[in-house]
């Protein structure tokens, strides 16, 4: 019976030790001697299953890798290619510059500073605003360029966002610029010795067309309905208007389709015109129809919005109970809002220079970006340096 229990111990014993270190206490030893490691623990960079006495770090789509047979590249790797595991933790040690349980975002320059927002560049539009830029897949007459066809030329056809939860940026908040948003803006304004080459070619101001088509039996369905514009100034101040309401005149002198829409013409001049701080001094206003196809012309004329604006964005969607401002909503052809910069045939040839331009401190003064204040050149003063002090 003793020699009976002795072999049997024995052989207990002689299997247990097939497995090296017993697995280290991380995985079951299996039949050939060779150990099934729990989840997170294997050997080396290999992963192989060894002793199971390393442990393994979290995976996450690869920075930069070599690609494989077939062209596939940004494969899932170990902290992301973009650290080194520490065996002992499991944890990724994240070289500068990037973060996360594997290192599989970037940071964002100084942490933006305390003056903005790190934002993924799916939420980076390329545009400044929505529509400031779109591709001309469509042609220059369709209504169907909209926010959705926009891909930013860098990147042709080939890419496809695999970045799109990696890569981060800053969102400055209003008045602070730069990378790391650690830069106060100073005002814009036009070059006050900036002038036409010829005194008497007209005056060249941008202008911004928004056209959409409305989705509704007769032009007079949605009459009474309420929408708001979206202004970004060039300090990056974002100003929204109070609701506009779509009306057309009842009027008899309204009788072609380039006047009944003066009194909605009016009140976007009047709303864009009181927004804060007088961002919007001074603007025209042109509304016409054709065919429930409707086109407003927003020209900017006045000294605060001198040279090329960021593009409006229109809102027309309903925005009830808690919202400001609150909306009704314009219901729309889906893909028929367009919003577009309106230049001369001049102007795009460049035979025209505006007088009208706009330049960080007037290009007659130096900004400083610790206080936001223009320092202006000698015979130059006013906020954006664009008042002469002294005539010769």
């Amino acid at each position: 019976m003793f020699v009976s229990v002795t072999l049997l111990l024995s052989f207990i014993v002689t299997i247990q030790a097939g497995c090296d270190n017993a697995c280290s206490g991380h995985g079951t030893c299996t039949e050939d001697g060779v150990c099934k490691c729990f989840d997170n623990w294997g050997l080396g960079l290999s992963h192989d299953s060894g002793d199971c006495s390393d442990r393994i770090c979290p995976f996450d789509i690869s920075w930069v890798d070599n690609p494989d047979s077939v062209g596939t590249r940004h494969n899932y790797a170990e902290c992301s290619s973009r650290g080194i595991c520490d065996r002992s933790t499991g944890m990724c040690d994240c070289f500068p510059g990037y973060e996360g349980k594997a290192c599989q975002r970037s940071t964002c320059p100084n942490d933006c500073s305390g003056h903005g927002q790190c934002a993924y560049i799916e939420n980076l539009p390329y545009q400044s605003t929505p529509f400031d830029w779109y591709n001309n897949y469509y042609p220059s007459s369709d209504l169907l360029k909209d926010f959705l066809p926009q891909s930013p030329k860098t990147f042709e056809t080939t890419y496809y966002g695999w970045d799109k939860k990696k890569t981060r940026g800053c969102v400055c908040d209003p008045e602070w610029g730069d990378v790391d948003c650690s830069k106060r803006l100073c005002p814009y304004g036009t070059d006050i010795m900036d002038h036409r080459p010829d005194v008497t070619d007209t005056r060249v101001y941008h202008k911004q067309e928004i056209q959409f088509q409305l989705n509704s039996a007769t032009n007079t369905a949605q009459d009474g309905n309420t929408f708001a514009l979206t202004f970004k100034s060039q300090t990056n101040e974002t100003f929204t208007t109070t609701p506009i309401v779509f009306n057309h005149c009842n009027f008899a002198e309204c009788l072609s389709n380039y006047t009944e829409y003066v009194e909605l013409a009016r009140d976007i001049k009047t709303t864009l015109e009181a927004l804060p701080n007088r961002v919007i001094d001074t603007v025209n206003v042109e509304v016409i129809s054709t065919n429930k196809v409707v086109t407003i012309t927003i020209e900017f004329v006045g000294d605060h919005v001198q040279g090329k604006q960021n593009m409006l964005t229109m809102r027309n969607y309903k925005c009830d109970a808690g919202c400001t401002p609150k909306l009704s909503g314009l219901e729309l052809v889906p893909g028929t809002l367009h919003i577009d910069t309106i230049t001369t045939a001049d102007a795009v040839n460049g035979a025209v220079t505006a007088d009208h331009n706009s330049y960080e401190c007037g290009r007659r003064g130096k900004c400083n970006y610790d206080t936001g204040v223009c320092q202006c050149f000698a015979g130059y003063t006013g906020l954006a340096c664009n008042t002469i002090t002294a005539l010769v």
